[in-house]
């Protein structure tokens, strides 16, 4: 496909690139939309707890979460976390007998557990994140898959001056819920993840970036709805192969999950204790155009600003 074999390109001049001389690149503490794992530099912070509000929105509905995690951070380049997220989701349906409703869900998730390695050097970061969940969240409202999944998402990035080349690899038995954007969909069958892109650091306090990526499922995948309820199959076929906007639960081939598109966003960081970002993106299998957003915090910084006066 297009968007793959722009990625091996990307990623074969990522590599090239990486051997030049040029300042080793700072890791990211977190990223919703990549692998963020605790800065591979020394760190005074052990205990972590974050607090994460992010939507997405598109013609399927809106989909937002709360995120609350808490972690630890054992050395420079090794820590752990775990949390779950409250969903909130609003969208419209109309069923195959032509009566509208409206879904409206707010619920858990899928409670996690995530370790996290980092390393620094100045030819190469290397970020990796594996993941794994309970099913806590209820399927019938597409929180949650039913089944115990896992993601193991690799990051490569490398800074020339201002602006860092990225690379990501990921595989899993579920497609990760706020890869790009927050999915209007829960997924369960294997498949393997890829972005590639770059950011540019216009300041300190800003950043903007742009990327591309694709989904390559294999084997039986089923999806579960988040806008669409239990009340049975909406009116019509699925258009651009989106199953998630006709029916609360489709099992098919490899096809049902298989997603590629691209990205482009900023990220506003007035200090160490809130970011903010805005993100557009465009599924090119979809054909959905997605507007969405993240707030940022971390409360254990600010609690250790709190207690110390600075």
């Amino acid at each position: 496909m297009p968007i793959f074999r722009s990625f091996i390109a990307t990623a074969i001049l990522f590599i090239c690139a990486s051997q030049l001389s040029a300042q080793s690149a700072a890791s990211s503490v977190n990223s919703s939309k990549s692998a963020g794992v605790v800065a591979a530099s020394p760190s005074t912070e052990r205990y972590l707890w974050t607090e994460e509000f992010s939507g997405s929105t598109n013609s399927a509905g809106q989909v937002m979460s709360l995120d609350s995690s808490v972690g630890y951070v054992f050395s420079p380049h090794f820590g752990v976390d775990g949390g779950m997220p409250i969903y909130f989701v609003r969208s419209s349906s109309t069923t195959s007998s032509g009566t509208t409703t409206n879904v409206s869900t707010n619920g858990v998730g899928d409670a996690y557990l995530q370790l996290r390695l980092a390393f620094s050097s100045p030819l190469l970061n290397y970020k990796t994140v594996l993941t794994g969940t309970a099913p806590t969240g209820d399927t019938s409202a597409g929180l949650s898959t039913g089944h115990a999944t896992y993601d193991w998402t690799n990051h490569f990035d490398r800074s020339f001056g201002s602006w860092t080349p990225f690379v990501e690899i990921g595989i899993g038995n579920s497609i990760p819920s706020t890869f790009i954007f927050n999915r209007p969909y829960e997924s369960f069958g294997h498949d393997a993840h890829f972005q590639a892109g770059a950011s540019y650091d216009i300041v300190d306090w800003l950043s903007v970036s742009a990327s591309g990526y694709e989904i390559s499922p294999w084997g039986t995948q089923t999806i579960f709805s988040r806008v669409v309820g239990k009340g049975g199959p909406l009116a019509g076929l699925p258009v651009h192969g989106r199953v998630f906007n006709v029916s609360n639960q489709t099992t098919g081939g490899a096809s049902t999950a298989t997603d590629s598109g691209f990205s482009a966003g900023a990220d506003f960081s007035p200090g160490e204790i809130v970011d903010f970002s805005a993100d557009y993106s465009h599924s090119i299998h979809f054909q959905l155009d997605t507007f969405s957003f993240g707030i940022g915090i971390n409360v254990s910084k600010l609690l250790r600003h709190a207690r110390t006066g600075s």
